[in-house]
C-alpha cells in the first residue's frame, strides 16, 4: 500500500455496529463536553503564567488572538466533523483526505494534545488542591506535592525540593475509573460540573470586578526586555501561543462523533457553541484577574485562586468580608471540580483516537477493544490513564503546556489542509456544515497556527521533532512487518 493511501470515505463515515460505541449523546452533552474540555488549565493555570512571563495585562489581547486562531480552526473542524462523523477526530479526517502517513503522524501528534493535555490539567488540579488543603490546615509533604525539581515553600518558611506529584496521579486514577464505567455516565457528570465551573467564573467576573485596582493595568503592554516573547508585542504573541492551551477542547467534541445521536447536525453545534461561550468568558475573566493582582504575582499553579484571595484581602474589614471569605473557598472548590471535568473530556478523547488507529491496523488490536457491557474502549482508557499518571507525576506544568500547544496547533494545520483537499477531491460531497469563505478561512487557519507555533521556544520545537521522529520510526517498523504478522496482531 502507498504511504499516501486515502481511507475509503464510506469506511471513514461508517456507523458503528452493535459491538462498538453507543450513540447516546445529544447536543447539550456535546456542548458541555466542549466547555468541559476548554475551561480548565488554560484559564485556571496557564493564563497567570502567560501574564507573568509574557504579556502582562495585555494577556487580554493574547486571549483574543488565540480565540481568533481557534475560531478559524473550529470552522474547519465543524465541516469535517459533519461530513466524516467518525471517532478519531483529526486522525480520521487526515486519513480520509491526506492519506495514511499523514494520518499516522497526526494520530501520534494527538497524544501530545490529549494525553499530555490531561497531564497538564492534572498538575494544575494538584496545585489548586494543595491551595485548598492549606486553607483548612492540611499540608502534604513537599516531596510528594509537585514535579521533580520544583521548589516549594513549607509551612515553616523553608524551601524544599519536590520529587513526585502524588495528588496529580490520584486524580488521574479516579478519572480513569469513571471513564471505564461508561461514556453516558461520564458525560452526565461532566455536564453537572460544567454548570458549576461556569457559575464560578461568572462569580469571579461579577464580584471580582468590584475590587479591581486600575493601577494594575499600567503599563497595559509592558516594555520588551530585549528578548523575544518577554513582554511588548512579541510577548503578546508568545502569550497567545502559550494561552492557546486555554482554547483546546472544542476539537475533543469531534472524537465523540460515533457516540452522538445526530452527528451531522449536532457536531458543528457542539464545536462552535462551546468555543463561542468560552471565548466570551475568557476575555472577561482574564481582564478581571490582571486587575485584581499585579501581573508578576500571577506566576504559579493557581493564579485564579491568587486573584480571588487578593479580592478577599481587599474586602477585609468591610461588609463584603464574610462574603469574600466564603467566595474564596467556593471558587477554589469550583476550580478543582472544573479541572476534573477537563481531565475527563481529554482522557475520553485519547482512547477513541487509539481505537480508530487500531481499527485501521496502525495500532495493535487491544487498543480497539470495546467493553461488551459498558461500551467503552476500556483497555485504551487504562493505557491512557497510565501515560497521564506518569507524565503528571514527573513533568513540570510549563513543559507540558508548551508541548500540548504546539501539538494542537500542528493538528489544526492538518485539519485545515484537509478541508481544502476534500473540497477539491469530492466537491459534490454532502456537507451538513460548510466552512465559510473557502479557501480564505482554511488558509488563514494554517497561517495563524504556524505563526503561533513559530513563537514557541526552540526547546519546545526540539521536543516536537524528537517526538515525531520516534513516531516515524514506529510507523516504519509497523509497515515493515510481514502482512501475516500485522494481521495476527491487529485482526485487520
Amino acid at each position: 500500500m502507498s504511504l499516501f493511501t486515502i481511507k475509503p470515505f464510506i469506511a471513514a463515515n461508517a456507523a458503528p455496529d452493535a459491538g462498538h460505541l453507543r450513540r447516546v449523546l445529544g447536543p447539550l452533552h456535546l456542548i458541555a463536553l466542549g466547555i468541559g474540555a476548554i475551561i480548565g488549565t488554560g484559564i485556571f493555570v496557564l493564563s497567570g503564567q502567560a501574564a507573568a512571563a509574557n504579556a502582562g495585562p495585555a494577556i487580554v489581547l493574547s486571549m483574543v488572538i488565540a480565540g481568533v486562531a481557534s475560531a478559524l480552526a473550529a470552522l474547519c473542524y465543524a465541516e469535517l466533523a459533519s461530513s466524516v462523523p467518525a471517532a478519531g477526530s483529526a486522525y480520521t479526517y487526515a486519513y480520509a483526505t491526506l492519506g495514511e502517513l499523514v494520518a499516522w503522524i497526526i494520530g501520534w501528534d494527538l497524544i501530545l494534545e490529549y494525553a499530555l493535555g490531561a497531564a497538564t490539567v492534572a498538575v494544575g488540579w494538584s496545585g489548586n488542591a494543595m491551595s485548598l488543603l492549606a486553607d483548612v490546615g492540611i499540608h502534604l509533604p513537599a516531596v510528594i506535592s509537585a514535579a521533580p525539581g520544583t521548589v516549594l515553600t513549607t509551612t515553616d518558611g523553608h524551601t524544599a525540593l519536590a520529587a513526585f506529584n502524588l495528588p496529580a496521579v490520584v486524580i488521574t486514577m479516579l478519572v480513569t475509573w469513571l471513564l471505564v464505567r461508561g461514556v453516558k455516565t461520564s458525560a452526565t457528570v461532566n455536564t453537572i460540573i460544567v454548570f458549576v465551573k461556569v457559575a464560578i467564573i461568572l462569580l469571579v467576573i461579577g464580584i471580582g470586578s468590584a475590587f479591581i485596582r486600575p493601577g494594575n493595568y499600567t503599563p497595559f503592554i509592558p516594555p520588551n526586555t530585549g528578548t523575544f516573547g518577554q513582554f511588548g508585542w512579541s510577548g503578546i504573541v508568545r502569550g497567545a501561543a502559550v494561552i492557546f492551551f486555554a482554547y483546546i477542547g472544542f476539537d475533543a467534541v469531534s472524537t465523540a462523533a460515533q457516540e452522538a445521536r445526530n452527528p451531522q447536525r449536532d457536531m458543528p453545534r457542539g464545536i462552535l457553541g462551546s468555543l463561542v461561550i468560552c471565548t466570551v468568558l475568557y476575555v472577561a475573566v482574564s481582564a478581571v484577574m490582571v486587575g485584581l493582582v499585579h501581573y508578576p504575582d500571577l506566576r504559579g499553579p493557581a493564579p485564579m485562586a491568587v486573584a480571588i484571595d487578593a479580592a478577599r484581602d481587599a474586602a477585609a474589614g468591610s461588609a463584603w468580608s464574610g462574603v469574600m471569605n466564603a467566595l474564596s473557598m467556593l471558587v477554589k472548590i469550583g476550580i478543582i471540580a472544573g479541572l476534573s471535568s477537563t481531565m475527563l473530556v481529554t482522557m475520553l478523547a485519547q482512547p477513541r483516537i487509539f481505537m480508530a488507529m487500531a481499527q485501521d491496523g496502525l495500532l495493535p488490536a487491544w487498543a480497539g477493544r470495546v467493553h461488551e457491557r459498558r461500551g467503552t474502549p476500556h483497555v485504551a482508557t487504562l493505557v491512557t490513564g497510565g501515560i497521564v499518571a506518569i507524565a503528571s507525576g514527573f513533568t513540570p506544568i510549563a513543559v507540558l503546556g508548551e508541548l500540548v500547544s504546539i501539538g494542537t496547533l500542528f493538528a489544526f494545520v492538518v485539519v485545515s489542509l484537509g478541508v481544502l483537499a476534500l473540497r477539491r477531491r469530492q466537491p459534490g460531497l454532502l456537507r451538513p456544515f460548510r466552512t465559510p469563505w473557502v479557501p480564505f478561512v482554511p488558509v488563514a487557519s494554517v497561517v495563524v497556527s504556524i505563526g503561533l507555533m513559530a513563537s514557541l521556544p526552540g526547546a519546545t520545537w526540539l521536543r516536537l521533532v524528537l517526538w515525531m521522529a520516534i513516531g516515524i520510526v514506529l510507523y516504519g517498523v509497523r509497515r515493515a512487518r510481514p502482512p501475516s504478522a500485522i494481521d495476527a496482531t491487529t485482526g485487520a
